[in-house]
């Protein structure tokens, strides 16, 4: 791109002529400016707002709610890791990235932590609509504040959002039924466990079970289904004698669909003999979910690059912040089919942040 120095020297000005005309400060001769005018706009000449925000020392606050992690559930972690890399990124061009967590299962904790980033008086947000709820009293205060915000990961319809960055969870589900049809007999018994999507309204995992069925019902595949619901995933002895029961109940269930990040869990809980019987799908690859892939205890996971869903927001808002650049409304992210074989080649972005972030604490 043609620099200011370089029109300067065409019109044979100074660069602080130049730099009025573009500018449409006074003390230029109105033939100058026309002659200036023309040499930018014959050589399409755009201003770098992000060198005008840094030599203006502009300063932005973005700031972030998203659900925290622990050992038994992982997922958060790699969005948060994605936001970690973005904010590392943008921070040379005056961008500050604020992160607030909250229990993803606490409607309290998730009214608190909006608060708090509400008090660090962001210019604008990166929410996970967890509770639909809760959410409407928060968005209420970011569009009464004129505050600009995305939905990360979570889509919820009716607000005011700039965009929304993360899987289209209807097509993710549609393809994790053709992979279990290609994985079972014509006419299969799927077990499709039920974990999150009753504690809080979580419209992801709703919509793969939605897609799930649409795949057969749409292609007129004869299938029967069986639900299984689980209250609480950390009462391992429990959700093995639900698996146990449900297996010796429906003797003929070939596949099992975990619509969710925890079909490790799931996994552990089968006994392995039968686990030899079964084709299991599940989404995302945390740790634990990659070690049972690895240990062909997970034949399928449908990974939706959650790392990158959290790097692009970031980088989305601070586009917008500072060059006004509105976002796509939905950044849907690519449905990718990991595999043992293939696992090594995917997500290399986020496997060389983490091993960068290791190195570097050493």
């Amino acid at each position: 791109m043609i620099t200011i120095k370089e029109i300067a020297e065409i019109a044979n000005v100074s660069v602080g002529t130049v730099d009025r005309v573009i500018h449409n400060r006074e003390g230029v001769s109105k033939k100058t400016r026309e002659k200036v005018q023309k040499i930018l706009t014959a050589e399409n000449f755009k201003i770098n707002n992000i060198a005008r925000s840094l030599a203006m020392k502009k300063k932005y606050n973005i700031s972030v709610l998203i659900p925290d992690f622990d050992v038994d559930n992982l997922f958060w972690e790699s969005p948060s890791l994605g936001i970690s890399k973005g904010a590392e990124e943008v921070i040379s061009f005056g961008v500050e990235v604020k992160k607030f967590t909250f229990n993803q299962l606490n409607k309290v904790s998730y009214l608190e932590s909006f608060q708090k980033l509400i008090d660090s008086n962001p210019e604008a947000v990166i929410l996970t609509p967890l509770f639909l709820n809760e959410t409407k009293i928060m968005v209420a205060e970011l569009d009464k504040k004129k505050i600009p915000y995305i939905f990360l990961n979570i889509e919820m319809q009716g607000f005011n959002n700039l965009s929304f960055i993360g899987q289209d969870s209807y097509k993710g589900g549609y393809l994790s039924g053709k992979l279990m049809h290609l994985c079972t007999e014509k006419k299969a018994t799927y077990l499709i466990t039920d974990i999150e999507s009753k504690l809080h309204n979580n419209n992801v995992i709703e919509g793969r079970v939605q897609g799930f069925y649409s795949y057969f019902n749409k292609n007129n595949i004869p299938f029967e289904s069986v639900s299984l619901n689980f209250e609480d995933l950390n009462n391992l002895e429990q959700v093995k004698q639900q698996l146990k029961q449900v297996f010796e109940t429906h003797k003929n269930i070939s596949g099992v669909l975990v619509p969710s990040s925890r079909i490790s869990t799931i996994s552990s809980c089968i006994d392995s003999e039968k686990l030899k019987e079964l084709s299991l799908i599940g989404f995302d690859t945390t740790q634990q979910n990659v070690t049972f892939l690895k240990n062909d205890k997970i034949t399928f996971l449908i990974s939706q690059k959650s790392f990158n869903q959290g790097l692009k927001s970031v980088k989305i808002l601070t586009d917008y912040l500072i060059q006004n650049k509105i976002p796509q409304q939905k950044v849907y992210s690519p449905l990718e089919i990991i595999t043992k074989e293939n696992l090594e080649f995917s997500q290399q972005e986020k496997w060389h942040y983490i091993d960068s972030k290791k190195y570097n604490s050493l």
